[in-house]
């Protein structure tokens, strides 16, 4: 966990895509699995708190990114499964988890208007 907000914490000012921090919490808490139950939920809160402190406040939008991932998790998982598959060949990437949410995040945003 130390090194999970570590990751984070150093990172805050030197990645500046949106969602790029938010599925490495996602990822990385489901990866970790600190609790008996709930890492599920709690990874997602997570990965939204961080996309609402980027944005700098709570998002806007009818139907937010939690409950959009829980509606349609086979993408959800595939993207898990990808950045673990980078990860036991000694790479870190999640680049289709934040990809994946980009998409979430901009159906939410859209309903606003």
């Amino acid at each position: 966990m130390d090194r999970f907000l570590s990751v984070i914490h150093e990172n805050w000012t030197v990645i500046d895509h949106p969602t790029y921090l938010a599925a490495y919490a996602l990822w990385r808490l489901n990866w970790i699995h600190p609790f008996v139950e709930g890492n599920g939920r709690t990874a997602r809160a997570a990965c939204y708190y961080l996309l609402c402190l980027r944005y700098g406040g709570l998002l806007p939008g009818k139907k937010i990114v939690p409950e959009r991932i829980r509606e349609n998790r086979k993408p959800y998982y595939e993207a898990l499964r990808a950045a673990d598959r980078r990860w036991e060949d000694g790479h870190f990437d999640v680049s289709q988890l934040a990809g994946y949410l980009e998409g979430l995040l901009k159906d939410q945003l859209s309903e606003t208007r």
